[in-house]
């Protein structure tokens, strides 16, 4: 599933060409995505000028003239630009074409993820209010997981997934900061001390950092929006290695389930 630095990677891959571009005709070939796709969609976005591209959690906000495209890359959607026509494919469900004839395609093989529209603040969107703050705000530190985590006896692995606490914090990034702050995934959240939550919000900084900077965490899906995959997966530590020696003391990976996700973590590294 793309997370925060794979939607990171897609902002920084398509906003350079679609930035204060007209859209001149938009193709919706499935309305049935997690959320229906609005009918009128195409004759919403006609005409309409890209304002900003930005990204709040894993949502892309497209914003334009007189509303703004609320897109979710869901299980397995990626974005691409196509700057020659290209067949559409069994899976390539939006294409979004401009002025300069470069063309936005959403593909999604499972169908999870969105397409939205709203002409409101979309920061107050249903699905966007109720977040938490961003992993690189001022908000986010040891301090405040600290304070959300009195009384929580959930595994502080699925307390720092919970997008209410934080955004973007998803099970590869979450099992990878965890391991970096020798924190033992299955631990109640309320038992973790102000001074390892404050080692473990700067390893998500960090390790979210260097992910969006190698373009993101290589999955069977993924692929940023040239079509490339990113290389993050050469740097994981305990994600998908169960049963591999620890980087640090050799012992072999355990692995198991907490909030049915998979999780990978060292015995004797995080306790």
């Amino acid at each position: 599933m793309p997370e925060l630095p794979e939607v990171e990677t897609t902002l920084c891959g398509i906003q350079p060409h679609i930035l204060q571009q007209k859209i001149t005709k938009v193709t919706v070939r499935h309305h049935g995505l997690r959320w229906p796709v609005p009918e009128n969609l195409p004759n919403l976005l006609k005409n309409k000028t890209i304002l900003s591209v930005s990204r709040r959690a894993k949502y892309l906000l497209l914003e334009t003239t007189q509303g703004t495209l609320i897109l979710h890359l869901g299980m397995s959607g990626s974005l691409r630009i196509l700057t020659e026509p290209t067949p559409a494919q069994k899976h390539d469900h939006i294409d979004i074409e401009f002025a300069h004839h470069k063309v936005l395609r959403f593909t999604d093989p499972r169908r999870f993820g969105a397409a939205l529209w709203t002409t409101k603040n979309p920061l107050q969107h249903s699905l966007l209010k109720n977040l938490g703050p961003e992993p690189f705000s001022e908000d986010f530190s040891g301090a405040y997981l600290w304070k959300c985590a009195a009384e929580k006896k959930v595994a502080v692995k699925s307390f720092l997934m919970d997008n209410k606490i934080v955004v973007g914090v998803g099970n590869i990034y979450a099992t990878e900061s965890l391991f970096a702050a020798g924190i033992d995934p299955r631990a109640p959240a309320k038992n973790i001390s102000e001074e390892r939550y404050n080692k473990l919000a700067l390893s998500v900084k960090t390790i979210l950092q260097k992910a969006i900077k190698l373009g993101g965490t290589t999955l069977k899906d993924f692929v940023d929006s040239d079509g490339k995959p990113g290389y993050f997966s050469m740097q994981l530590k305990v994600y998908g290695r169960e049963g591999l020696p620890c980087v640090k003391c050799k012992m072999p990976l355990k692995a198991l389930r907490l909030g049915q996700r998979n999780t990978v973590y060292c015995e004797k590294c995080q306790m």
